[in-house]
């Protein structure tokens, strides 16, 4: 059997095999398995449809692939995800400081664009708006030499109740909840307390700034928060 040809960084990608590798990923938090179900659910494509892309990748270098215990990102593949990456979110920072558009719309337009943006453009962007660190959501921006902050945090849901914390990131992919957490007042950079949790599964009640309110845990967990005694000094 011939040995996989590895991508080199000068070569393109198409647009599905960079969703590919971006949603494997983030399943994986960077270096662990994602089985087919799951990049399947996530792209929002039927599972049978993942085989002869994940064969491909594997073939290019990109995957490491095993029958039934799922891929893995190489680190040709783990480099190219966080190019997807980074484009991407730079896209989002550079679309809301310098043009203006809203956090809940940001990511709908860099979906679009991230695939036809050259490396070259998306540094020119960056530099524009001061080289920013994270975009919109709190979601860490890669380097142009490909390393990332992936420190993990705990979700607002699991925060003890009497504990406090700054929300460094929100899911970004839906418009609704992000208009929503924006009413609220939910946003990176914000201070909360939690300070009471109803019994199965019922209202987590918060003090956010100045008012009070309640949301339900499947809000907030998708809503990270630093506990304030670990934050050490991180940009939220």
């Amino acid at each position: 059997m011939s040995a996989a040809r590895e991508v080199t960084e000068t070569e393109t990608l198409s647009g599905p095999a960079e969703d590919y590798l971006k949603a494997i990923y983030a399943i994986g938090k960077g270096t662990g398995p994602a089985a087919t179900n799951e990049i399947a659910q996530r792209l929002a494509i039927a599972p049978a449809s993942v085989s002869g892309m994940v064969r491909r990748l594997a073939d290019q270098g990109l995957l490491a692939y095993e029958r039934y215990h799922g891929v893995k990102l190489t680190e040709s593949g783990r480099r190219a995800a966080l190019r997807t990456l980074r484009r991407h979110r730079v896209i989002e920072a550079y679309l809301s400081q310098a043009l203006g558009y809203p956090w809940d719309r940001v990511h709908v337009e860099a979906e679009r664009l991230e695939h036809a943006a050259s490396d070259e453009l998306v540094d020119r962007m960056a530099a524009t708006i001061g080289e920013p660190e994270v975009d919109p959501h709190g979601a860490p921006i890669p380097t142009r030499e490909g390393s990332v902050d992936e420190t993990e945090y705990t979700s607002l849901a699991q925060l003890d109740v009497g504990a406090s914390g700054v929300v460094v990131r929100v899911s970004d992919e839906d418009p609704e909840m992000l208009r929503y957490l924006a009413e609220l007042s939910i946003l990176p950079g914000k201070k909360v307390t939690v300070k009471s949790r109803a019994p199965y599964d019922g209202p987590i009640t918060l003090s956010v700034g100045r008012q009070e309110l309640s949301i339900g845990p499947a809000l907030a967990a998708n809503v990270l928060i630093a506990p304030l005694a670990d934050r050490g000094g991180r940009r939220g």
